[in-house]
């Protein structure tokens, strides 16, 4: 790959600049030659009223911008490779898309500024890296470089490696803010739109698995139809409220996808479920309450995904000192399942650190976890007793 560096000021750069406000993205610069934001690149997310405020200050106290890097395309024409955060940033600054405190704290517009001001940003020297190379060669320079600043995450380095109409349609469906449906997915999906947490959702769930996503990019990569995309994503999406008609916090981020595959078949009461949820969202001895859904669906059997709060110590030594007592009274074991048991074992007390404290009527039964409903079994038996 081959590298020249060139220094263009601020006011070259932000000639004829464009700005997509509904998509959030800078479209082009340098008089319209250069393509700030290629579809290989992420979102712009310095719109935060701090990084972008952080880049027209530097330009203002005459600090540098760092290093930024434009791929060659043709003659005179290149995109970004690097840097389309801070270029975006100058771009709508100059273009007056938002304000930025002066030392009185004032809000001031570009328009605002004193010319010598104005001019500081625009001559501001920007030093440039052009580089001319294949495809491979520019992608994998791409995902070295982006080690610094606001790391690009998994999805956008896989947007890059795999950037074409697969890619532009799944970004204009999925990583759209605009796009009416992100409310009722945001209910479901964690992360944020402009960070392709939405697309990365999708893609796992109809790739059958994070670890399958790139092939399933690589081999749609040529292709503009992300029909099954969204027809599996909507399709869990609508599993997910049908079966559970309340929407409540812990439910954003799960893993629905595995959760669709593993028990959307089965048969389910909406009505039932409700009533189930909100029944363990007051249960006080619930600690996990976002394995609620997975316990429900799974039958309520799996205790362990609720984190069922244990008996305390003092109530286990108190249970343990009664039950001992009255077997060495009785003359069997201090363990009732030992009691019943084969004759090696029917008179063995043991000792406190070898029983655990377990629910006389489980609580997955209605069980509570109180002094009166607590017993010491040996760990052989709670082991094996389970829910029963």
């Amino acid at each position: 790959m081959k590298t020249e560096l060139k220094q263009y000021s601020v006011k070259d750069i932000a000639d004829g600049f464009e700005y997509n406000e509904l998509e959030g993205k800078g479209l082009f610069g340098l008089d319209g030659r250069l393509t700030i934001q290629p579809e290989y690149q992420r979102n712009y997310i310095y719109a935060d009223g701090k990084k972008d405020v952080a880049v027209v200050q530097s330009l203002l106290k005459g600090y540098p911008l760092g290093l930024i890097y434009f791929n060659k395309t043709g003659k005179d024409t290149f995109e970004v490779l690097d840097g389309q955060q801070r270029i975006t940033s100058f771009g709508r600054y100059v273009t007056n898309r938002f304000a930025v405190k002066d030392e009185n704290g004032m809000e001031q517009y570009f328009t605002g500024l004193a010319s010598e001001q104005q001019a500081k940003i625009l001559n501001a020297t920007i030093l440039v890296y052009e580089c001319e190379g294949a495809e491979p060669e520019i992608k994998a320079w791409f995902r070295t470089i982006n080690t610094a600043g606001v790391p690009l995450n998994d999805q956008e380095l896989l947007n890059a490696v795999y950037s074409g109409p697969f890619v532009t349609a799944g970004k204009a469906e999925f990583s759209n803010s605009q796009n009416a449906n992100i409310q009722k997915w945001g209910a479901y999906v964690s992360g944020a739109v402009n960070r392709q947490d939405y697309w990365a959702r999708a893609l796992e769930w109809v790739a059958m698995g994070e670890d399958k996503v790139e092939a399933y990019m690589s081999a749609h990569r040529t292709s503009n139809d992300i029909s099954e995309v969204k027809a599996y994503f909507n399709g869990v999406i609508n599993w997910i409220t049908t079966v559970f008609i309340d929407i409540e916090s812990e439910m954003r981020g799960l893993e629905w996808g595995r959760l669709y595959e593993t028990y959307h078949s089965l048969k389910c009461n909406p009505k039932a479920m409700s009533a189930d949820v909100q029944r363990l969202y007051g249960d006080p001895y619930v600690k996990n309450r976002r394995g609620i859904w997975e316990y429900l669906l799974g039958g309520a059997k799996e205790t362990n995904l609720l984190d069922i709060r244990i008996f305390d110590e003092a109530t286990k030594k108190a249970t343990y000192k009664g039950q001992t007592a009255e077997a060495e009274t009785k003359g069997v074991s201090n363990c009732p399942l030992c009691a019943i048991g084969h004759e090696g074992v029917k008179t063995k007390v043991h000792k406190f650190d070898e029983m655990d404290a377990d629910h006389v009527a489980a609580w997955s039964k209605g069980g509570a976890t109180t002094l009166e409903n607590c017993q010491m079994l040996c760990k052989t038996h709670n082991r094996a007793k389970g829910n029963k």
